[in-house]
């Protein structure tokens, strides 16, 4: 299996104690390493730039959660990275992937932040902490979709879209796209050709 933007390895952890091999991707070292540390046996992390996959139909499944590396890059670095996942999976190759709703963004906007309806994406200031508890805040571009725009981005990529739901974070259920949930899970099937 590969783990796609794998961040410090949660995913990919779980998946080799119940014995799934994975490689993990994320382009942050410190990410690569925090995952590295203790990681049981079957899961091997790689530092690499997800628009820039270098495997060709080596896995038999993917995960691209949690917006890892999925919906925080410009341009058409969604395509890229989707596209270089279909290009490391084996024809019949399932993917799991999530993406922030544009329904959700819409109708729960948060004080501050901006919504650009022609683009798809919604910005917004963050915090975050570095290792010595520094706060410093910077600008994030978080790329949205309807649930028609990503059935069309994975057909774009060479995927059949066999299942696509309302989620929220650690909370995967069947349920058929709505407003109430911050996310879409598309699981989809790398087609043979």
């Amino acid at each position: 299996m590969l783990d796609v933007g794998c961040g410090p390895g949660r995913h990919a952890h779980a998946l080799a104690r119940r014995g799934i091999e994975v490689v993990g991707v994320d382009i942050s070292e410190e990410f690569v390493d925090l995952a590295s540390a203790g990681a049981p046996p079957g899961a091997t992390f790689v530092r690499a730039d997800a628009r820039q996959l270098d495997y060709a139909a080596e896995f038999d499944a993917a995960i691209s959660l949690c917006q890892g590396a999925f919906g925080l890059l410009d341009g058409d670095g969604d395509a890229r990275v989707v596209g270089g996942v279909a290009r490391a999976l084996r024809p019949g190759g399932r993917l799991a992937l999530t993406a922030f709703s544009a329904y959700f963004a819409v109708r729960h906007l948060e004080e501050g932040d901006t919504f650009d309806a022609g683009r798809g994406t919604n910005h917004e200031r963050a915090r975050v902490r570095d290792p010595d508890g520094v706060e410093a805040e910077f600008d994030l571009w978080t790329s949205c979709y309807t649930p028609r725009e990503l059935r069309l981005l994975l057909a774009s990529c060479g995927f059949r879209v066999e299942d696509l739901w309302s989620v929220g974070p650690g909370n995967y259920a069947a349920r058929p796209p709505d407003l109430e949930h911050p996310e879409l899970l598309a699981i989809a099937v790398r087609d043979s050709s």
